[in-house]
């Protein structure tokens, strides 16, 4: 086991910096391995939970912008901008995780239509099953549905 200051359990963020400190250092039979590698992997994968969590909520804003057209509203539309911007800058700093857009769209917009039918009251059948929308109508930030 290496030899830490701080151990991981004692105090996260001090922990963290020794970690950054040795790692600079290139000390790296100090280093604290495990714990640093389970940290590297809970990064990615808060990346891709939020990246879900935001199309989560701009699939929802799109599905009541669609089926609510008397509602709409500034902030619907400031919502959708909101999280089109967050998507794009996660996409940025992790090109990796585009895919997952496409290939995990079905699961999101599940959980988005389950939020819109609540959010909304309307019922179920106002939704449809599967996602209206293709990934890059989602993610365009000049896309706003028609009702």
């Amino acid at each position: 086991m290496p030899r830490n200051s701080v151990a991981y359990d004692d105090d996260f963020f001090a922990w963290t910096m020794e970690q950054a400190r040795l790692l600079r250092e290139g000390a790296l039979s100090e280093i604290d391995t495990l714990n640093l590698a389970e940290e590297i992997e809970s990064m990615g994968k808060n990346n891709r939970r939020e990246l879900g969590s935001r199309l989560v909520v701009l699939l929802m804003h799109l599905l009541k912008w669609r089926y609510q057209p008397n509602r709409r509203s500034p902030s619907w539309a400031t919502t959708v901008r909101d999280q089109r911007d967050e998507i794009e800058e996660i996409l940025a700093d992790s090109p990796s995780l585009r895919p997952l857009v496409q290939d995990t769209l079905s699961s999101f917009y599940t959980r988005a239509r389950r939020k819109a039918i609540s959010e909304t009251g309307l019922p179920e059948t106002a939704f449809p099953a599967e996602c209206p929308f293709k990934p890059e109508q989602i993610l365009s930030e000049d896309f706003l549905p028609e009702g």
